[in-house]
C-alpha cells in the first residue's frame, strides 16, 4: 500500500536559507593539516598552500559558509600568532585535541584565502574562554578597518592591503563547557560586554552570533534571550547524534547491527523537538523572529576508528550518516523561519566529514552526496508537503519510515528529496501534485542507496556508495507515484514543459 500525501504547488513557505547548507573546520585531527592546509611546499597539488582536490570537491556541492577556528580550540585560540611570517609564528599545544603541535601556519589569512578559493563566506569564531575583549576588537578591526589604526597597518604589512568582507563572528564558542564552564547568567553579561567593541567598519556589517545552548539546556537559551536578546543577531545552538547517550562508549562507525542503526536516527529526528523548543523560548522575547537560529555544530558522533589518534575524531562515514543529514536537513527546512544557518561538523576527516584524505588520495562520503543532492534546496523556496510517513518498527519501537521536502528553484523546477529509513524493504509513495495550473511536468531522479546498513567508501573502493540514476516513478495526471529503495536518499527534479 502507497504513502499517500499532498504536494502544493502553490503554497510557499518561505526561503530556505543557503547557509543552512553551511561547514565547520576545526583546528582537530587532520582538518585543517593535511585535509585542507599542505603548505607551499608541498608536492601534493596546491594553490597558495591549500588542497587543490578538496577545494574542487566542496566547490561541487556549493558550500555557502565556513565556520573556523573552532570549536573548543577557538577559545584557546590567539589570532595574532596565526599573521606574519610562518617562521616567526609561535608554536603550541593544542590541548583540547591530541596534544599536538600547533605551528599555526594555517591562520587568518589562510582561512581567509581559503573562503576565497571556495567563495563562500567566513564565519569567524572568537575567543572568549581564555581572550580578552581587546583581542577580540583588535581582529575584528584587523580584518575589516581600511583607514588608518594600528590593526589596519599590521595587515598591510603582511600583505592585505584592502581589508576583507566579514559578516559572521561568533562570540565564543560552548562556554557552558570547554570554552569556560560559565552560568547562562556570567556569559549574557560578557556577551553584552564584548558585542560592544565588534565595530562595523567602512560599510561592513558584522552578524553578532551568541553562543548558544548544549542539547536541551533551555534554561541557557531563556537566559541569553532575557539578558541579551536585543544585542544579537543570532544565537547558537549544538546537537550531536549518537547510537546511545553514553558519550563513554559512543558505538563504531562501521560493523554495527540494526539496533545500533535504529537507535542513531531516532536520534538524529530529536533535532525536530529541539528545534522546536529552543525556538519557542526565542518567540517569547523575539516574536518577529529577527534573531536567527544557527545549528552550528550538528552531526555523528561514534568511536574512533581503531588505531587512530583518540582525540583527532577520526571516523568512517556509511549509509547510516547519509540518512541522518537527509532527515537533518529536511527539518532544517520545515523550521527555516528562524534557522537560519548549519554548520555539519566537520568538513575534512573529523566526525561526520563529507571528504576523507590520506596523503594524495581524497574520497567522497555518503555524507558529501547527500549535500549534492540536496544543494538544489539553497535559497529556493520551501513548498507545503505533507506526507503520511507510514512506520519503520524494530523491538516494539517505531520511526517515520519516509520523511521528505520539496522546493521550488528560481526556474522554476521543483525539487523533491525523500529519505526512506527502512533498511529491509522498498516503500510506495503517491503524492498528489496541486497547485501546478495544468503545467506539463517532466521528471528525473537520483538515488543514493546501499547493499548493506553499514556501506561506505574506502580508499580501495572511493565509489563503493554513490548516487545513481533513478527512474523507478510515475508521473501520471497530476499524480507522481515513486517506489524508494530500501535505506535511500532519493532526490526528484519536475520541469515545466
Amino acid at each position: 500500500m502507497a504513502l499517500k500525501g499532498v504536494l502544493n504547488a502553490d503554497a510557499g513557505k518561505g526561503t530556505i536559507n543557503r547557509n543552512l547548507y553551511g561547514h565547520f573546520s576545526e583546528h582537530l585531527g587532520r582538518c585543517i593539516y593535511e585535509g585542507i592546509w599542505v603548505g607551499e611546499d608541498s608536492d601534493i597539488p596546491h594553490t597558495n598552500g591549500i588542497r587543490n582536490d578538496v577545494v574542487k570537491a566542496l566547490k561541487q556541492i556549493k558550500i555557502p559558509v565556513l565556520r573556523w577556528p573552532g570549536g573548543c580550540f577557538a577559545d584557546e585560540y590567539h589570532w595574532m600568532d596565526g599573521i606574519g611570517p610562518k617562521e616567526t609564528r609561535k608554536r603550541m599545544i593544542n590541548t583540547h585535541w591530541g596534544g599536538v603541535v600547533e605551528n599555526n601556519h594555517f591562520g587568518t589569512h589562510e582561512f581567509l584565502e581559503l573562503c576565497r578559493q571556495l567563495e563562500c563566506e567566513p564565519y569567524i569564531n572568537g575567543n572568549v574562554g581564555s581572550g580578552t575583549v581587546r583581542e577580540m576588537s583588535e581582529w575584528v578591526e584587523y580584518l575589516t578597518f581600511g583607514g588608518e589604526s594600528p590593526m589596519s597597518e599590521l595587515r598591510k604589512r603582511n600583505g592585505q592591503e584592502q581589508p576583507w568582507a566579514v559578516t559572521y563572528f561568533g562570540v565564543g564558542n560552548e562556554n557552558w563547557g570547554c570554552g569556560g564552564n560559565m552560568r547562562p547568567e556570567y556569559y549574557a553579561d560578557l556577551y553584552r560586554q564584548y558585542q560592544t567593541y565588534i565595530r562595523n567598519y567602512d560599510g561592513n556589517r558584522i552578524h553578532r552570533i551568541a553562543c548558544g545552548a548544549n542539547s536541551n539546556d533551555y534554561n541557557w537559551t531563556e537566559v541569553l534571550m532575557r539578558q541579551a536578546a536585543p544585542f544579537m543577531d543570532s544565537l547558537t545552538l549544538h546537537y550531536y547524534t549518537l547510537p546511545t547517550d553514553n558519550w563513554q562508549d559512543k558505538g563504531n562507525a562501521t560493523g554495527f547491527g540494526e539496533v545500533e542503526w535504529f537507535s542513531t536516527l531516532k536520534q538524529a529526528l530529536k533535532m525536530d523537538e529541539l528545534i522546536t523548543r529552543h525556538s519557542t523560548i526565542m518567540d517569547k522575547y523575539d516574536p518577529e523572529r529577527r534573531i536567527g537560529l544557527i545549528v552550528d555544530e550538528w552531526g555523528t558522533w561514534y568511536n574512533v576508528e581503531p588505531g587512530t589518534v583518540p582525540g583527532f575524531l577520526y571516523q568512517q562515514n556509511t549509509m547510516r550518516d547519509a540518512l541522518v543529514t537527509g532527515v537533518t536537513l529536511n527539518i532544517f527546512h520545515e523550521h527555516n523561519e528562524r534557522v537560519r544557518m548549519a554548520n555539519i561538523a566537520q568538513m575534512v576527516n573529523v566526525l561526520q566529514a563529507v571528504i576523507l584524505t590520506e596523503g594524495e588520495k581524497l574520497l567522497l562520503t555518503p555524507t558529501y552526496h547527500v549535500f549534492d543532492l540536496y544543494k538544489v534546496h539553497q535559497d529556493a523556496e520551501r513548498l507545503d508537503l505533507t506526507l503520511e510517513a507510514g512506520s519503520y518498527t524494530l523491538d516494539g519501537q517505531e520511526l517515520p519510515a519516509v520523511t521528505a521536502t520539496a522546493s521550488r528553484d528560481g526556474e522554476g523546477k521543483l525539487h523533491i528529496s525523500l529519505c526512506h529509513l527502512n533498511p529491509n524493504a522498498a516503500a510506495t509513495v503517491e503524492l498528489d501534485l496541486r497547485g501546478l495550473a495544468g503545467s506539463s511536468m517532466t521528471a528525473s531522479g537520483i538515488t543514493l542507496k546501499g547493499n548493506s546498513i553499514d556501506a561506505h567508501n574506502t580508499f580501495e573502493q572511493p565509489e563503493a556508495v554513490k548516487p545513481e540514476p533513478f527512474a523507478d516513478f510515475e508521473l501520471l495526471n497530476g499524480k507522481l507515484t515513486v517506489t524508494l529503495p530500501p535505506m535511500s536518499v532519493t532526490a526528484l527534479e519536475l520541469s515545466p514543459n
